[in-house]
């Protein structure tokens, strides 16, 4: 879907460049909007997950109140986890609202499947199948365009870098969605887990 979102607009760059100028505004504004989207898109579940586990591998203070705390396990790849996170990154991008409630809308397929109601975070993990588990948490983030850029701003946050940084959470799934005409375009969403 995003590739195609891409495609088409690169394909309408050279639709407009081949007829008259009067699109050329239009034109570089698509063109930048490729531009921005094409970091997010050469992100890989193993580079999400390396960088998790790299600010975890240092001893940090989250200005959470916990003080230093740190370094923490390294975290495993769940799917199940990436499941919620994808669903909730959607919602967030196709009903262009920012929030750990889902939107209430058809986007917010948890909530959706209640009767309509805002979807919580833990419910989400628990619709895609994540179950049996202790602790869950969830970060989101709008607007950054690559891993680097999305983790200085979790880290800057105290309750992202919390987060972050529990050692109680063993697994982790990422998910990026992109919606060029919404208001932050790229939408983050990290579920994080451990089961009994």
């Amino acid at each position: 879907m995003i590739l195609s979102k891409i495609f088409f607009l690169i394909g309408l760059f050279f639709f407009t460049a081949c007829g008259n100028t009067a699109g050329s505004a239009s034109t570089q504004q698509n063109l930048e909007t490729v531009s921005n989207i094409i970091p997010v898109l050469k992100s890989k579940n193993e580079d999400i997950l390396q960088a998790l586990n790299n600010a975890r591998s240092v001893s940090r203070d989250c200005n959470d109140g916990l003080g230093v705390v740190g370094p923490s396990r390294a975290l495993r790849w769940n799917d199940e986890l990436y499941a919620s996170a994808y669903e909730h990154s959607r919602d967030l991008a196709q009903s262009d609202t920012f929030s750990h409630l889902g939107s209430g809308t058809e986007f917010d397929i948890t909530g959706d499947n209640r009767g309509g109601e805002q979807s919580k975070f833990f419910e989400r993990i628990q619709s895609n199948g994540y179950t049996n588990y202790y602790t869950v948490g969830e970060n989101i983030a709008g607007g950054q365009k690559d891993i680097t850029e999305v983790m200085e701003a979790w880290l800057e946050s105290p309750a992202h870098c919390t987060n972050i940084m529990n050692d109680k959470f063993e697994e982790v799934g990422v998910a990026i969605v992109v919606a060029e005409d919404s208001t932050f375009e790229i939408y983050w969403t990290q579920n994080f887990g451990a089961k009994f």
